[in-house]
């Protein structure tokens, strides 16, 4: 028996079968140690937009961690490559004048997020505001903040009936569900409403039509926080143009949460960005928010992202992605005629989900797409995951959905 104990796992199965052990990866194609090639449907997860690798990146991390690896950025400390990369995802975010706290993932980012809500309204006098509310099906890590928050139940048994006080979940798809709890139990009482614009983890469910304007206008009237998960969708994936989704969508949210794209998962990092109306109350003078994560902001991530960021532009990954949302759809559509399917969901961004009929065969899908040289994931109940980096050409899409048609025919 091995001693590594892997996330999300039946460490009884890995046992008995052995782990997949991955050992190079390039362009959208990574290898095994026994030299077989597969290609990668989920850009590790969700994260590696730029593709496997890309040795730039590598290089300027080792440049960084030869010259100064890290220091705290508590107080007054900072690392000259760290302020010019909260400089540069600043002018990415949606509204202009944004505050950006690096922590060291997307779990972090949401528990910094939900922090940070409710310490605004203590700030504002309003310390009442405290309840968060989240969707079902929703995925916001794995921290207690985000489990408490989750809408996958399988995430949160087993750990007692309640990580933290003052939060509700709500159905993903209903935004009059949204004003409903407000109602019931007062704005006065409401701190914010998070939700990932589209939803990933829980089975890849892209949002209705109107949905992300109406809940962002119902927490605008109300007085209620928007806090848009971009973890998944960020810098990039949503496509035309835009580094976030919530530019897309036009949602203007007071905070976002990101990480994965951030440096294309080369070395881990996350950040939360604040409207400036968020970060005022914190910028003025005479507050200290005591809260940060020793590793948040690493010099050598703040590298990795910088040159994940030179890459996206030079080679216009984010039109890319956008190429890649309508070559998703015209290669995956097609498997929803197949038995073993009951829906195919793609056509915003570069993010497909392939829904099995029989959800209980997600996994044993999983090992038959990886006989036919995929590496996927399956997600919710019974989805299959399909997240390409964004330097997946057309024919391989086509290559991989005949791969999928191979694997569930």
């Amino acid at each position: 028996m091995g001693s590594l104990w892997h996330g999300f796992a039946d460490m009884g199965m890995v046992t008995d079968n052995g782990p997949f052990v991955i050992t190079r990866g390039e362009g959208v194609r990574i290898y095994d140690d026994a030299g077989n090639e597969y290609l990668d449907a989920t850009a590790g997860l969700w994260f590696t937009n730029v593709g496997h690798g890309r040795t730039e990146i590598g290089e300027a991390v080792g440049r960084q961690l030869s010259t100064v690896a890290h220091y705290s950025n508590f107080g007054d400390y900072a690392g000259d490559g760290l302020i010019a990369l909260a400089e540069r995802v600043a002018a990415m975010a949606p509204v202009p004048g944004s505050k950006v706290m690096f922590t060291s993932g997307g779990s972090d980012a949401v528990d910094t997020a939900v922090k940070l809500a409710r310490r605004y309204w203590t700030e504002l006098g309003r310390p009442e505001k405290r309840l968060v509310v989240s969707r079902s099906k929703a995925y916001h890590g794995m921290h207690i903040g985000g489990t408490a928050l989750a809408g996958i139940p399988l995430n949160r048994e087993g750990y007692g009936p309640e990580f933290m006080p003052d939060t509700e979940n709500i159905e993903w798809d209903d935004a009059k569900a949204l004003l409903g709890v407000i109602e019931r139990v007062g704005a006065e009482n409401v701190a914010a409403f998070i939700a990932e614009p589209i939803i990933g983890a829980g089975g890849i469910y892209l949002p209705p039509d109107g949905y992300l304007r109406e809940v962002r206008d119902i927490c605008r009237e109300h007085d209620v926080l928007f806090i848009a998960d971009e973890v998944v969708t960020g810098y990039g994936r949503i496509g035309h143009g835009h580094w976030f989704a919530s530019s897309r969508f036009d949602l203007a949210p007071d905070m976002i949460t990101s990480a994965k794209g951030l440096t294309s998962g080369y070395v881990p990092m996350g950040a939360m960005i604040a409207a400036p109306h968020i970060a005022e109350p914190f910028f003025a003078g005479g507050t200290w928010w005591r809260h940060g994560y020793t590793y948040g902001g690493h010099y050598g991530a703040a590298a990795a992202a910088m040159a994940n960021f030179d890459i996206i532009e030079r080679e216009g990954l984010l039109d890319e992605a956008t190429r890649l949302e309508g070559d998703l759809a015209a290669a995956f559509a097609p498997l929803a005629e197949l038995d073993a399917v009951a829906e195919v969901r793609t056509g915003v961004g570069a993010v497909t989900g392939v829904q099995l009929a029989d959800p209980s065969d997600a996994q044993a899908a999983v090992l038959r797409l990886r006989k036919n040289g995929v590496a996927g994931r399956a997600a919710g109940m019974g989805a299959l995951q399909i997240s390409p980096a964004f330097v997946m050409t057309t024919a391989e899409v086509n290559e991989m959905a005949e791969r999928f048609a191979a694997a569930l025919s």
